[in-house]
C-alpha cells in the first residue's frame, strides 16, 4: 500500500472511531455542545470549512483514481494478457484487488466524513433545541405558575367580594329595620304631638271659656255691687 493510500485508510479507521464515539447513547447531546464549544474549536472554526471542503476534494480524485484503476484493471485488454501469461493474470488481479480496495477505503472516507459532519450538526442542533425547550418548559412553569397565582387571587377576590356582599346586606337589613324602628317611633311620636295639640287645643278652649265665664261672673257680681250701693244709701 503506497503512502497516500495508507493515510486514506488511517483517516477512514480515525472517522469509524469518532462516529462510533458521536453514537455513544449515554453521552448527551448537552455534553457534545459543551465539547463543541471549547475555545480550541472557536480558535479552528474559521478553518474548519476550508479543511472539510480540501478533504472532500482530495477524496473525490482519490475516488475518481480507484474507479479509474477498477475500470483499467477489469477491462479486456488486461485480461487478455492474463489469460496468455500466467503471471500476468495473478499480477493483473492484484492490481485489481489493490484498485478496488482503495475504491472501498476512499468511498468509505468520503461517506463518513459527511456523515460526521452531519452528526456534528444534528447534536448542535438537537442541544439547541433540548435549551430552547428547557427554557420554553420554565417559561411554561412560570405562567402556569402565575396563571395558578392569579386563579387563587381571583377566588380570595371572589370570596372576598361575595363575603363583603354579605357584611353590605346583613347591614342594609340592620339599616333597614333602625329606619322602620325610626319612622315607628316619629309615627308615635307624630300622634303624642297630635294629642298633645288637640289636649292644648282643648285646654285653650277650656281657658277661653273659663274666661268667659269669669267676665260673665265678674259682670254679674259689678251689677249686684251696684244694686246693693243705692239700697244701702237709703237705709242711711
Amino acid at each position: 500500500m503506497t503512502l497516500q493510500w495508507t493515510a486514506v485508510a488511517f483517516f477512514l479507521y480515525a472517522e469509524i472511531a469518532v462516529n462510533l464515539i458521536l453514537c455513544i447513547p449515554f453521552i448527551s447531546a448537552k455534553r457534545w455542545r459543551l465539547v463543541f464549544s471549547l475555545r480550541i474549536w472557536n480558535w479552528l472554526s474559521p478553518y474548519w470549512n476550508k479543511c472539510f471542503f480540501t478533504m472532500i476534494m482530495v477524496l473525490i480524485v482519490l475516488f475518481l483514481d480507484a474507479v479509474r484503476e477498477v475500470q483499467k484493471y477489469s477491462g479486456p485488454e488486461p485480461m487478455q494478457d492474463a489469460k496468455v501469461n500466467p503471471n500476468v493474470y495473478d499480477h493483473v488481479h492484484m492490481k485489481l484487488f489493490r484498485a478496488q480496495r482503495n475504491l472501498y477505503i476512499s468511498g468509505f472516507s468520503l461517506f463518513l466524513w459527511l456523515i460526521m459532519r452531519r452528526v456534528v450538526t444534528l447534536l448542535n442542533q438537537i442541544a439547541v433545541t433540548l435549551e430552547s425547550s428547557a427554557g420554553l418548559q420554565a417559561q411554561m412553569d412560570g405562567a402556569l405558575k402565575r396563571a395558578k397565582q392569579y386563579q387563587d387571587d381571583n377566588l380570595m377576590l371572589k370570596q372576598a367580594v361575595l363575603d363583603e356582599e354579605r357584611s353590605m346586606s346583613a347591614k342594609n337589613q340592620q339599616l333597614r329595620l333602625e329606619v322602620e324602628n325610626l319612622a315607628n317611633q316619629v309615627k308615635a311620636a307624630e300622634e303624642a304631638v297630635r294629642k298633645s295639640h288637640a289636649e292644648v287645643e282643648a285646654m285653650r278652649r277650656q281657658a277661653k271659656g273659663l274666661a268667659q265665664e269669669y267676665d260673665r261672673l265678674l259682670t254679674e257680681h259689678h251689677q249686684l255691687q251696684n244694686l246693693q250701693s243705692p239700697a244701702d244709701k237709703k237705709d242711711q
